[in-house]
C-alpha cells in the first residue's frame, strides 16, 4: 500500500472521529449549559460546518460562558485542521503523484552485468562497461539510492531478495553478477543465484578479508578485497623497496641510479619545456617521466613542460644527479631515507604499515583510536601531533583516511607544515580525486579505481584502469647502429623508450656528446613501459 494512502486511511478515520466526539459533546452544552437540546444530526451538521470554517447555519449565538469558550476551541481546531491536512496527506500525494516510479521489473536483456548494491566502490566499473557498450543493471534495495541512479541514467531494478528481485533480472541470460553490499548479505546473494540456477561468473567485494573464503564456498567465481589492494598501491608508490619506480635498474649496481626531484614554484626550471632546460646536455641525466596530478607523463617529450610542484624522475650517474641538483636551483631531491607516517590506522593504513615494514621501511602511524600499532594517540588535522611526529624528516606521508574531507583538509595542513614532502592520499569516491590532487596531494588513488581495476580485467580481459607505472630498464644490442648517434636513430620519437645509458667494456656512459658514436660491441640500456619496450624490439630487431 503507498504511503499517501495510508494517510489517506488515517486522515479520514481521524476526521470521522473528531466530528463525532465533537458533535456530541455539542449535543451535551446545548441540552445542559444552553437549556436548548439537539439532536445528533443537527450537531453533526454544526460539528462539520465549524471544523470546516465554513460558517454556521441556524445555531451562531450561545450564551453560557463555558459553551461560548467551547465553541471557539472547535473554530480554532477548524483552522489548524486545514493546515496539518497539506502538509499530513496533500503534499505526500501529490510528490507520489509526480515522483518517478521505481521499476520493479527489468527490460529484457542478455549480456549484460547485474551489479547488486550501488555505492562509490562500482563506480568505476559501471563507466569502464559503459565505454565497452555492455549493458548493466543495478538491483538497489535503498528506495532513495534507486532514485538517484535514475537520476544519473542508470539502469536499475527495485526490490529485494526477500520479494524474489533476482527472479526479474533475466539472471540465465547474464554475464555476471558482482555482489557490492555487506559480506553477511552478499553471500545471501550469491546463494539465492546458485539456487535459481546461474552458473555464470559471481564477483564478490569483501569486507573483511577473513570472508574471503565462506564467500568461494557460498559459490562465488572470485572474491576481492579491494582495501587490502588499495593499501598494497599506496605502499608501491611510497616505497621503491616495496614497488620500484623503474624496474631493472638494479642490474647496473651503483654506475646508475633512479632519483625523483621536486620542482618547487621557484625552481629554475619552473615552466620550461624539457629542450629549453637541456638537462641532458648541462648535466648528464636523462628524464624519463615526470608526476604531475597523480600521473606519470611519459615518454618524456622535449615539448614537455616542467610543471611547478611535479616531480621528475631521473636516471644517471651519481655524478650526474649531483650536478643536476647544483645546476638546477630550487629542485629538491625527494628523501630516500627516513620514515614513512601514516595517518589512519583503519584497514587501509594497518595494510599500507604491514607492507612497509615487512620491505625493511621504519613507520610511524598516527590514529586517534588506541588500535593495535598506533604510535602516536592523536587527531592528525592537529598540528601539534604533526609536529611531534616529526613530519619535515619524513620520506612520505601516507593519508588512509576514512573520510575525503578530513583528507583533504590533512594534505593541506600537511603541505603548509612540509611542502616539499610527498603526500599520498586514499580517497573513497573518484569524483574526490581531483580535489586532494588540488589541495596538493602528489598521488591519490580510490578504491573506486581499485575495484574498476579487478573487475573489468575481469569482465573486459584487459587491464583498463592505471594504479601506477610500469617502467623498466632493458638491456639491448646495438648491432647495425655502430657509427651512429642515438639522437639520429630517433630512438624516442619511434619507441616512446629513452636512451640512458651505454655499456662500453668496463665503462657505463650516460652522456652522448655530438662525438658520440655507437660501437659494434656496445650494450645500450633503454627505459619504458612494457608496451614501449616492445615497440622498441619491433623498431630495433636484434637479429
Amino acid at each position: 500500500m503507498l504511503r499517501s494512502r495510508k494517510r489517506l486511511l488515517l486522515l479520514l478515520s481521524t476526521l470521522v472521529s473528531l466530528l463525532i466526539v465533537t458533535a456530541l459533546l455539542y449535543m451535551l452544552g446545548m441540552t445542559y449549559l444552553e437549556g436548548q437540546p439537539r439532536g445528533f444530526w443537527r450537531a453533526f451538521e454544526w460539528a462539520g460546518e465549524s471544523l470546516s470554517t465554513t460558517g454556521y447555519g441556524a445555531d451562531s449565538s450561545w450564551c453560557h460562558p463555558l459553551m461560548i469558550v467551547y465553541v471557539v476551541l472547535v473554530q480554532f481546531i477548524g483552522v489548524f485542521l486545514v493546515f496539518l491536512v497539506i502538509p499530513i496527506y496533500l503534499i505526500p500525494f501529490l510528490e507520489e503523484r509526480f515522483e518517478t516510479r521505481l521499476p520493479k521489473d527489468a527490460p529484457k536483456m542478455s549480456g549484460h552485468v547485474i551489479i547488486f548494491h550501488h555505492s562509490p566502490t562500482v563506480a568505476t566499473v559501471l563507466d569502464e562497461l559503459k565505454r565497452a557498450k555492455i549493458k548493466t543493471l543495478i538491483v538497489e534495495e535503498e528506495q532513495a539510492e534507486a532514485r538517484r541512479l535514475i537520476e544519473q541514467g542508470h539502469s536499475i531494478l527495485y526490490g529485494n531478495l526477500d520479494e524474489g528481485v533476482l527472479t526479474r533480472t533475466y539472471l540465465d541470460k547474464a554475464r555476471a553478477l558482482i555482489v557490492n553490499s555487506t559480506d553477511d548479505r552478499n553471500a545471501t546473494t550469491i546463494l539465492a543465484a546458485r539456487q535459481l540456477g546461474y552458473t555464470g561468473e559471481i564477483l564478490a567485494l569483501v569486507e573483511n578479508p577473513y570472508h574471503r573464503q565462506p564467500i568461494l564456498l557460498a559459490g562465488a567465481t572470485a572474491a576481492y578485497t579491494p582495501r587490502h589492494i588499495l593499501g598494497a598501491a599506496l605502499a608501491g608508490r611510497a616505497s621503491q623497496k616495496v614497488s620500484p619506480t623503474v624496474a631493472g635498474i638494479q642490474h647496473l649496481g651503483n654506475k646508475l641510479q633512479v632519483t625523483e626531484v621536486r620542482i618547487t614554484r621557484e625552481s629554475v626550471l619552473a615552466g620550461k619545456t624539457l629542450s629549453e632546460a637541456g638537462l641532458r646536455q648541462h648535466s648528464g641525466v636523462t628524464v624519463i617521466g615526470q608526476w604531475f596530478g597523480g600521473k606519470l607523463i611519459t615518454p618524456p617529450l622535449p615539448g614537455m613542460r616542467l610543471e611547478p610542484g611535479g616531480i621528475l624522475v631521473l636516471v644517471g650517474a651519481p655524478e650526474s644527479i649531483r650536478k643536476f641538483i647544483e645546476l638546477c636551483a630550487g629542485t629538491k631531491e625527494l628523501r630516500r631515507h627516513g620514515r614513512f607516517l601514516v595517518a589512519g590506522g583503519g584497514e587501509v593504513g594497518s595494510k599500507v604499515v604491514e607492507l612497509l615494514t615487512d620491505a625493511g621501511e621504519e613507520t610511524l602511524l598516527i590514529d586517534n583510536q588506541p588500535r593495535p600499532g598506533v604510535d602516536i594517540l592523536g587527531n592528525v588535522l592537529d598540528t601539534q601531533i604533526l609536529k611531534q611526529a616529526n613530519i619535515q624528516d619524513a620520506q612520505a606521508v601516507i593519508v588512509a583516511l576514512s573520510a575525503d574531507t578530513t583528507t583533504l583538509f590533512t594534505t593541506v595542513i600537511i603541505k603548509d607544515l612540509a611542502p616539499d614532502v610527498p603526500v599520498i592520499a586514499r580517497v573513497n569516491r573518484a569524483e574526490n580525486v581531483e580535489r586532494i590532487y588540488a589541495a596538493g596531494a602528489d598521488f591519490a588513488l580510490s578504491i573506486s579505481q581499485v575495484s574498476g581495476q579487478l573487475l573489468a580485467w575481469r569482465l573486459l580481459g584487459k587491464e583498463t584502469v592505471d594504479i601506477d607505472a610500469d617502467l623498466r630498464v632493458v638491456k639491448v644490442s646495438v648491432r647495425g647502429m655502430a657509427g651512429r648517434h642515438p639522437d639520429e636513430l630517433g630512438i624516442r620519437e619511434k619507441t616512446d623508450c629513452s636512451a640512458i645509458a651505454v655499456e662500453r667494456g668496463n665503462d657505463l656512459l650516460v652522456e652522448f656528446g655530438e662525438a658520440f658514436r655507437f660501437q659494434d660491441d656496445d650494450a645500450l640500456y633503454i627505459c619504458g613501459s612494457a608496451e614501449a619496450t616492445q615497440k622498441y624490439a619491433e623498431t630495433f630487431p636484434q637479429n
